[in-house]
């Protein structure tokens, strides 16, 4: 066989294997998206975002204090201290003894203003005598002038026994005060008198928490302040100790220059009979309402570098999906229920929980409830 005809067969053997090669490719069928891999990670159960009332709510922190305090002062000086009958602690009532001043020095004096009240009664009884007596006589045996002087000496002494009356009172005032009373029914918070002291006038001894009534005071923005209005109902606790239900009874009208908060004052009923004392730091609720908002349950969330994600299902095949991983951004929550502020769509389907256990791209067996 000549070179030619070899060549030639050699060009007729390609073209026929390039053409089987061409129809071979054209003939199978077409790449598809591989199915989800027959051993998924985890059997899940599917849920979907769900609208709900979510409490609206605002928290701060505060301190318990007493609702008003009395102050109960020494308003006689100079007198000592013979009994203190209170000790910190104690229940008292309105009109309750609480002290008692030695009163000798206080009962001789109130004996020597009755005994100068007394002369100066007899002194106007003489000079009303005379200036009667000098009236009538007025135009027999004594002149204008004499008769002018005797109903003056009336006048005089008249002043004299009310000057005397005064001193009396005042004494017997002095004398009333030597016991220091309750001035309303309370528990007595703070006490400086001590037994045989010499107090000043004025000077504090007894403090009492008024009708032993609680309040909590809390400290908020401006901004937050703007929220809240008497009446509205607060959620206290105190850590360890236990919680209260108050209400508001008033804003402060100012702010502080310092940081721009302003406290806000709520009556807590019964507070001493919860264990509540003044001076305990509390936290405080306030219940605002409610609202609506996108919510799914704690156990669909994943927390990971400090970001909450959900694992969303896509491309499900039968009973097998794949999930993706979404970041999310949390907003309220009520019981095991979160509020979702973005992320996810009410339509979306996602996993119910073990969401911790997955990944990205995972392959899940889908279980029907």
């Amino acid at each position: 066989m000549s070179k030619g005809k070899i060549g030639a067969l050699i060009l007729v053997l390609l073209l026929t294997i390039g053409v089987g090669i061409a129809i071979g490719r054209v003939n199978d069928p077409a790449p598809s998206t591989p199915p989800p891999a027959a051993n998924p990670a985890l059997s899940v159960s599917v849920i979907r975002p769900e609208i709900r009332d979510i409490p609206v709510s605002l928290t701060a922190n505060g301190s318990i204090a007493p609702w008003q305090e009395a102050v109960i002062g020494a308003e006689v000086g100079d007198l000592r201290l013979s009994a203190v009958n209170v000790q910190v602690g104690e229940a008292v009532k309105k009109g309750q003894v609480l002290a008692t001043f030695s009163d000798e020095s206080v009962l001789a004096d109130v004996a020597q203003s009755r005994a100068v009240l007394a002369e100066a009664e007899a002194n106007q009884a003489d000079a009303r005598i005379n200036a009667e007596r000098a009236t009538r006589l007025a135009s027999k045996a004594l002149s204008a002038q004499q008769v002018g002087q005797y109903l003056t000496s009336e006048k005089t002494a008249i002043a004299k026994v009310q000057l005397a009356k005064a001193q009396l009172d005042a004494q017997l005032l002095r004398l009333k005060y030597t016991k220091v009373l309750a001035s309303d029914d309370g528990v007595v918070s703070s006490r400086s008198a001590t037994l045989g002291a010499v107090a000043a006038k004025g000077q504090e001894l007894f403090r009492l928490i008024r009708q032993n009534r609680l309040e909590w005071r809390g400290e908020l923005t401006a901004a937050e302040m703007t929220q809240l209005k008497p009446g509205i109902k607060v959620r206290v606790e105190v850590p360890n100790v236990g919680s209260i239900d108050g209400t508001v009874r008033f804003l402060a009208p100012t702010l502080d220059v310092q940081n721009r908060n302003g406290l806000v004052y709520v009556d807590l009923p019964n507070a001493v009979q919860n264990g509540l004392r003044a001076g305990m730091f509390a936290r405080g609720e306030f219940d605002l309402g409610n609202s609506s908002g996108l919510t799914v349950p704690q156990d669909a969330l994943s927390l990971r570098d400090g970001f909450s994600y959900v694992f969303l299902l896509t491309e499900q095949t039968e009973d097998r999906a794949r999930v993706k991983q979404v970041k999310v951004q949390l907003g309220r929550r009520n019981g095991d229920q979160l509020e979702i502020l973005s992320g996810v769509a009410p339509e979306d389907r996602l996993v119910a929980g073990g969401a911790s256990f997955l990944a990205d791209g995972d392959s899940v067996r889908v279980v029907t409830q």
